[in-house]
């Protein structure tokens, strides 16, 4: 059984940093690419950054590019998503997920992170 489970989300102010963590079980981490996405109130989800399975590339969406960065750790089962330079508009549940890279994501999603960039 596909497992992931997001954390790391909170509220921080414009300009702030926040890292998040996914730690997956219930399937092999190591041969899948990951993607982290996110969704804002009264909006659809949106792809944010998703990453192959060595890490050795990875894409962002055009508003994200230059201020997160999606790294793994393969030993751990772990997918992360530093987020530096928060702006409002970053402020969503963000929800890590199998695949994403070459193709649509696996329909398998955990509870996700609240991100919420206010002062």
């Amino acid at each position: 059984q596909v497992q992931l489970v997001e954390s790391g989300g909170g509220l921080v102010q414009p300009g702030g940093s926040l890292r998040l963590s996914c730690v997956a079980s219930g399937f092999t981490f190591r041969f899948n690419s990951m993607s982290w996405y996110r969704q804002a109130p009264g909006k659809e989800r949106e792809l944010v950054a998703s990453i192959t399975e060595l890490g050795d590339n990875s894409r962002y969406a055009n508003s994200v590019k230059g201020r997160f960065t999606i790294s793994r750790d393969n030993a751990k089962n772990t997918l992360f998503l530093q987020m530096n330079s928060l702006k409002p508009e970053d402020t969503a549940v963000y929800y890590c997920a199998r695949g994403g890279y070459y193709s649509q994501p696996y329909d398998s999603w955990g509870q996700g992170t609240q991100v919420t960039v206010s002062s």
